[in-house]
């Protein structure tokens, strides 16, 4: 699917619905658990969420003191933190002034989601994180997508980013990824008795890499870009006599008497 194909409009009440039930609901929470991990290690003055993912806290684990969100669809739910209304490709904030953003399934429903990610790299300081949780086309949920898409329902009418798609733009916007973690092997099934008979998919899916997972959290972080001085260029000494003229030998230039 398209950018273009995805609405500018799109209803994240519908989004947020899929994330509350199986199987978004498992994919969800093990996506918590790996930013459970990452965010401890990441220091600062300020976190930025764009966005939500149901009602799920994802910021509960992070070190850093102060924590907004940036509110896209007005969903209503009660927060711990500050939150704005915004947009993910016009974000409420100064340039270079965030410490760490996550970004919780926000490229797939942008028509625009390299400006999406443009706009996040933007307020990101030098030296600062980016967290991307999304969905990978490679995948049994990925497969899963292109049976389902024709029923233009969530999330399977989004554009899912494939990892190494997405390296390219944040190469491109000056990012170097740290990791990426895999999330979820096994097919979308809503049934929670036979998604747990798949459990073992899960575990030959950790000797996998992550380009194979149904979803995963891509962990980023900005390059600090260093001023390289200039010399100058300096103008060659003046000649002390004109063209044509026949000049001081060494000695007399350097100043030295010449013997007899």
């Amino acid at each position: 699917m398209e950018s273009s194909e995805i609405s500018e409009s799109i209803d994240r009440r519908a989004l947020h619905a899929w994330f509350s039930c199986l199987p978004g609901r498992e994919i969800a929470q093990d996506q918590q658990a790996h930013l459970d991990r990452v965010l401890p290690n990441l220091f600062g003055y300020h976190l930025l969420q764009v966005g939500r993912l149901a009602d799920l806290d994802l910021l509960s684990k992070s070190r850093i003191l102060h924590r907004n969100i940036v509110d896209l669809d007005d969903y209503g739910q009660c927060s711990n933190y500050p939150v704005v209304r915004g947009s993910a490709t016009a974000l409420p904030v100064e340039s270079d002034s965030v410490d760490v953003v996550v970004l919780p399934h926000i490229l797939e429903f942008e028509a625009q989601p390299h400006e999406a990610l443009r706009e996040s790299a933007r307020v990101i300081v030098p030296d600062g994180h980016l967290l991307i949780c999304g969905f990978n086309p490679w995948s049994l949920l990925g497969c899963w997508r292109y049976l389902k898409r024709h029923r233009q329902a969530l999330p399977w009418r989004a554009q899912f980013l494939a990892l190494g798609r997405l390296r390219d733009w944040l190469a491109l916007l000056g990012f170097d990824v740290l990791s990426q973690d895999a999330c979820f092997f096994k097919p979308p099934f809503s049934n929670e008795a036979l998604l747990q008979r798949l459990d073992f998919l899960e575990k030959i899916g950790s000797r996998m890499p992550a380009n194979f997972s149904g979803a995963y959290l891509l962990v980023a972080r900005k390059r600090v870009t260093t001023l390289t001085p200039v010399r100058p260029r300096w103008r060659p000494r003046r000649r002390l006599v004109s063209v044509g003229l026949v000049g001081p030998s060494a000695r007399i230039a350097d100043g030295l008497p010449e013997r007899d």
